[in-house]
């Protein structure tokens, strides 16, 4: 059979690992689980900066690695998290592109969901696009994939108290404070963790709504674990 130009063949990768046809698309952004061709632009972005080094907005410092570590451990990272994927407990990593290229990572993750129904969420971009609204856009995106899509009944997240950008994002899409914790940030370093809950009713929603491809295939692989 010949195919027309507009015409794709079918992704094999999909067959077996079904997060892979996952694809949520914003105004702005392209989000779908990091695959391994993502890893160089991923890697990349980490490299240009991602935060002010004088700050530390991860419970776990991995930006603080040498250069010649961070790049072999950015990779590990992603391959453990996919390899991690239980209908018990599973992290989905989306690589956030803007126009074609990686800009940072929206995670959304989960324990026990078929029955808690609650998801949570962390992420990170790359310097460079700070402070145009893409850090609201990406999460308002896996929000809706995970309330509309999946089922989810509640989101939670967390922010150091001094991380006031996180804590803006988390406001403008209506999650409320939800307690307070002691982490250790650098080693040595306490810092007070802002944790956050979000109701499903309570979503303040985009103008927009997120294209979602491949959300029947995702949704029976982290429900039961299937392929078929």
């Amino acid at each position: 059979m010949t195919r027309g130009p507009g015409d794709r063949a079918p992704d094999p990768l999909v067959r077996v690992w079904p997060l892979f046809g996952l694809v949520l698309t914003t105004p702005r952004l392209v989000l779908t689980p990091v695959r391994d061709e993502h890893l160089p632009d991923l890697v990349d972005a980490v490299l240009a900066g991602v935060h002010d080094p004088a700050e530390m907005p991860f419970s776990v410092p991995w930006t603080d690695a040498p250069r010649d570590l961070l790049i072999p451990a950015a990779a590990r990272h992603q391959w453990r998290i996919r390899a991690g994927v239980s209908v018990e407990d599973w992290t989905i990593n989306f690589a956030v592109l803007h126009e074609g290229r990686v800009i940072g990572v929206q995670d959304l993750m989960a324990r026990s969901f078929p029955l808690l129904r609650r998801v949570g969420s962390g992420s990170w971009l790359t310097r460079s696009v700070h402070g145009r609204g893409f850090g609201t856009e990406m999460r308002a995106a896996v929000l809706q994939f995970a309330f509309d899509h999946l089922g989810a009944t509640s989101a939670v997240s967390e922010a150091a108290d001094w991380n006031a950008a996180s804590l803006r994002v988390s406001r403008r899409l209506g999650y409320v404070p939800n307690g307070t914790a002691l982490v250790e940030g650098r080693p040595g370093e306490v810092q007070v963790q802002q944790n956050l809950v979000l109701a499903r009713e309570d979503f303040r929603r985009p103008e927009w709504t997120a294209e979602v491809q491949g959300a029947r295939g995702a949704l029976a692989f982290l429900i039961t674990g299937s392929a078929a």
